[in-house]
């Protein structure tokens, strides 16, 4: 039995004044009643002043006592055994993807660090542990401290699938975690990279080995009509083999009965990487997959269906026939636009005084322009637009921000809304006929795209953000392997690059919007020769690993309180 704070013990002086008060007794005044039987019990009365007796409440005065006792105790911060002793570690593994390479007995390097975890646990005799999974969005396993046995079974179901990444930061945050003067242990499977400073207090653990390897580093798929084309990049990190099959295998899709499987030999060349392509007819979801080998996990990568959405284009009545024609011939030569209503219409052209996102025509006396034109260097709208040779012909300037101009006059421009002023008067300009017309339109529909709801890109490696666009007014979330999160913000929103792969959906109100696959490939990820075993000591002094701490007060003495207070009160209650 020992005392967190044995000056709180001084409140049992409290003691003296209360068995005093039990034997003084004051003089009282004495009280004229009609009749005896309105007292319940006689009591005897001080005929003169104050004078010591003996008392008749021995039970009051011992709750009282024990009362003050249990006060006092509690203020002490009464310890008894070892049960009032904790002491915390503070783990940190890497959740990084080559924590899953598999040595020559097919035990990978996460099985390692969950042995040595449990090894340090019982070793420190742990009473709480706090576990920590490093990655680009650091993750608490289990804790802040956690039963050890509730950390080991949250290790044992965690998978290592994360991106290449700086475990510094999570290795600070473990740091405050485990308080000043705490070592904490990080588990990992290579050695500190050069240039890397560890705070003082970490213990380093490397578990890997050097492999080499083949692997997918990239994996992307486009949809056009009912093709599909597959392009692989494949790499050998090592002295790996000359060349390499890859099975591919397509599922039936919507129009086809039966899948395609295909296998294809692979030439690789040194260490370079080697491009290769495929294309399958009428084809569901693709899986690519290369022979097993120290890293299983990058060397297979399922390619979802994403048929592309072409972008809606619809003409406000009053636009003029020649700006017509002029816009119908290039949506005839462009086969990701659509006509009509039936995949929305991001996009509506129309002339000056409309609330067309693009306005075309000009209004008020025209002039003609052959240069010099003055542009916005860097707006996305004019990339790859040459002016040279154009005969360009303008009203009255449009209102908003100028983008494109000549001399005074403003022949292209942006309002704060984001709509586009196209300044041309087409009956007497060249633009139409010349290769900067096709490629100022093909901008504006890029940008088009490129404010539609959904994902900007569908098929992602691990450690790219996920760029999405949101409608202002909506809400939106997330849903991926590990659950669902809410979407801030309304237009082009960068989301953190995800944590594990897998499929994440874009949901608006419960409705889904657009799919993503996150595909578990990363190049420095897949390059095993530099892995290795090493341990390194913390260079500061501390806890070996762990931190022993007082525990919380005990409890068990208030409620001792508690209940001596409430049968005093019953008891004086009673007998008056």
């Amino acid at each position: 039995m020992s005392f967190g704070s044995p000056w709180g013990l001084l409140a049992l002086g409290a003691l003296v004044p209360l068995v005093a008060a039990y034997f003084l007794r004051r003089r009282q005044k004495p009280v004229v009643v009609s009749a005896l039987f309105l007292w319940r019990t006689p009591r005897p009365r001080a005929e003169a002043g104050p004078r010591w007796e003996r008392f008749t409440r021995e039970l009051s005065l011992l709750l009282e006592v024990l009362a003050l006792i249990a006060a006092a105790l509690y203020l002490a911060d009464l310890r008894l055994g070892e049960k009032a002793r904790v002491r915390h570690l503070v783990l940190v593994v890497d959740g990084s993807l080559s924590m899953s390479a598999r040595g020559p007995e097919g035990v990978t390097v996460l099985e390692l660090a969950r042995r040595e975890v449990a090894r340090r646990v019982e070793q420190a005799s742990a009473t709480h542990v706090t576990l920590l999974a490093s990655g680009a969005a650091p993750r608490v396993l289990a804790g802040p401290e956690a039963e050890p046995s509730r950390a080991l079974a949250a290790l044992e179901s965690f998978e290592a699938r994360g991106a290449d990444h700086d475990p510094l930061p999570t290795l600070l945050w473990a740091q405050e975690l485990a308080g000043p003067g705490a070592q904490v242990a990080f588990f990992t499977d290579a050695a500190p990279t050069e240039g890397l400073v560890l705070p003082g207090l970490v213990r380093w653990t490397a578990l890997g080995a050097p492999h080499d390897n083949v692997a997918l580093i990239s994996a992307q798929r486009k949809d056009e009509g009912g093709t599909a084309t597959v392009t692989l990049r494949v790499a050998r990190f090592g002295a790996g083999p000359e060349s390499v099959a890859v099975r591919m295998r397509a599922l039936p899709g919507a129009d086809a009965k039966q899948g395609t499987e295909r296998v294809e030999q692979v030439a690789l060349a040194g260490a370079e990487a080697t491009t290769v392509r495929f294309t399958f007819q009428n084809a569901g979801d693709v899986e690519v997959s290369l022979p097993d080998d120290a890293l299983p996990d990058d060397g297979r990568a399922l390619l979802r269906a994403s048929p592309a959405r072409p972008v809606a284009v619809s003409l406000a009545q009053g636009l003029g026939a020649l700006e017509r024609d002029a816009v119908e011939r290039f949506l005839e030569a462009s086969p990701e636009m659509a006509r009509g209503a039936e995949t929305g219409e991001p996009l509506l052209i129309g002339p000056h005084g409309t609330d067309a996102k693009v306005t075309l025509g000009s209004t008020g006396k025209p002039r003609t322009f052959v240069g010099p034109f003055f542009t916005e260097k860097g707006h996305p709208l004019l990339d790859d637009v040459q002016l040279g040779g154009v005969r360009w012909s303008a009203g009255a300037n449009p209102p908003g921000r100028p983008i494109v101009t000549a001399g005074d006059a403003v022949l292209v421009s942006e309002d704060d809304e984001g709509r586009i002023h196209l300044n041309l008067d087409l009956a007497r300009s060249n633009v139409q006929r010349v290769s900067a017309w096709p490629v100022l339109m093909s901008n504006l529909v890029r940008e088009a795209r490129r404010s539609r709801e959904g994902f900007a890109r569908r098929q992602l490696t691990l450690g790219e953000p996920l760029q999405v666009v949101t409608l202002p007014g909506e809400r939106y979330a997330l849903v991926g392997p590990e659950g669902s999160r809410p979407v801030f913000g309304a237009g082009a929103v960068s989301l953190p690059p995800p944590v594990v792969p897998g499929r994440y959906v874009l949901e608006r109100d419960g409705d889904t919007v657009d799919t993503a696959e996150v595909l578990a490939l990363d190049a420095r990820e897949s390059e095993l020769r530099g892995r290795g075993s090493v341990e390194l000591a913390a260079r500061e002094a501390g806890a070996e690993d762990e931190r022993t701490k007082t525990s919380d007060r005990a409890r068990w003495p208030l409620v001792i309180l508690l209940l001596a207070l409430v049968g005093d009160f019953y008891v004086t209650r009673r007998a008056s």
